[in-house]
């Protein structure tokens, strides 16, 4: 979805990614920035529950560094990265009706304890980075913010205004929520997470596949995307593999089992097994591919090329006997007989 809307920034999603058809990256808003002009004032409506770190960190200094005013609308939520967004606003405004929730970042991390442990390391940097912006914004102290994210923080719009995160609060209806998995966060209010299952938001099936591709192509590589998810989740070698053959498995079974793989099964077969084709794109190909007739003759067995062969060295047919026709005469229909012959 476009980012520039009519002047606005309107940054409505996923951070850093584009899930159900909405998301925004960083990239994006630099050149939105760009095309409205560095000096200009710029509202920019936010209704994200969140995503990667660093597409909202960046973000977050893009605005700060704009040089005309930024006013910040949290149309609906401002969620975890989202949140971090929001503070580069000279105005922050919530609509009656959106929250906003701070909490620590968290990361997905295969490997050894070395890479666990580094990646622990990476996430306490994060979440002190994230402490201090919120800390610089609202005048709190680091400590006490720290704490807060640690327990996952959800403020309403009047709260957040009373802690500073939010300038103020207008009586504006908030739009409803953004799409995102609410299930991910600790202490979700159960509303969110309801219509998060009811509207089948889910990250678990592409993050099963970012995993199961990522292992494919190097099982030792540390996933260092991180997410704002309620703790930090780690993965065990035993666990990526389990992913690759799950996700392989269902891909073979989506190809073989499909409508257009009946009357066109070797194909299917080659697809599934020979080639990396996804599902979407095997099945298209299978639906323009003819199917097979079933007047089609098997191919003739290496018995019978190897009788064939003979008759071609022995002209005469052997010294008595019908003579043989020469192999590149026999049709498939002569071959069979023979078969039959040699059967009765």
């Amino acid at each position: 979805m476009a980012v520039l809307v009519n002047g606005e920034l309107v940054l409505y999603g996923f951070v850093g990614d584009n899930y159900w058809d909405q998301g925004f990256t960083s990239r994006e808003v630099i050149d939105a920035l760009a095309e409205i002009g560095r000096d200009t004032d710029v509202n920019v409506r936010i209704n994200s529950g969140g995503g990667y770190v660093d597409d909202g960190v960046a973000i977050f200094n893009a605005l700060s560094q704009h040089k005309g005013k930024v006013t910040v609308i949290v149309d609906a939520m401002a969620a975890s990265s989202a949140s971090i967004i929001a503070m580069a606003g000279e105005e922050r405004i919530m609509r009656k009706g959106a929250m906003m929730m701070i909490h620590d970042p968290a990361s997905v991390v295969w490997g050894t304890a070395d890479d666990m442990a580094k990646a622990v390391k990476m996430l306490e940097k994060h979440a002190v980075s994230f402490a201090s912006i919120y800390a610089d914004v609202t005048g709190e102290d680091i400590d006490d913010i720290r704490a807060d994210m640690k327990d996952e923080l959800w403020l309403t719009a009047d709260e957040a205004v009373e802690r500073a995160f939010a300038t103020s609060a207008n009586d504006n209806k908030a739009k409803p929520a953004a799409a995102h998995d609410y299930s991910v966060y600790a202490k979700a209010p159960q509303r969110f997470v309801a219509l998060a299952g009811k509207k089948n938001w889910s990250h678990t099936g592409a993050e099963n596949r970012a995993l199961a591709s990522t292992t494919a192509a190097n099982p030792s590589k540390q996933e260092n995307r991180s997410m704002a998810n309620d703790k930090p989740a780690v993965t065990s070698d035993a666990d990526a593999d389990k992913a690759v053959a799950t996700a392989t498995k269902d891909r073979i079974k989506a190809i073989m089992n499909c409508d257009d793989a009946k009357g066109r099964e070797a194909l299917a077969n080659h697809f599934a097994f020979e080639t990396d084709m996804t599902p979407d794109a095997a099945i298209a190909a299978l639906k323009l591919a003819a199917p097979a007739t079933a007047t089609t003759p098997p191919e003739p067995t290496y018995e019978e090329r190897r009788l064939a062969a003979a008759a071609l060295a022995q002209p005469g047919g052997g010294g008595g006997g019908t003579q043989s026709k020469p192999a590149a005469n026999l049709n498939a229909s002569e071959i069979y007989a023979r078969r039959n012959m040699k059967g009765a």
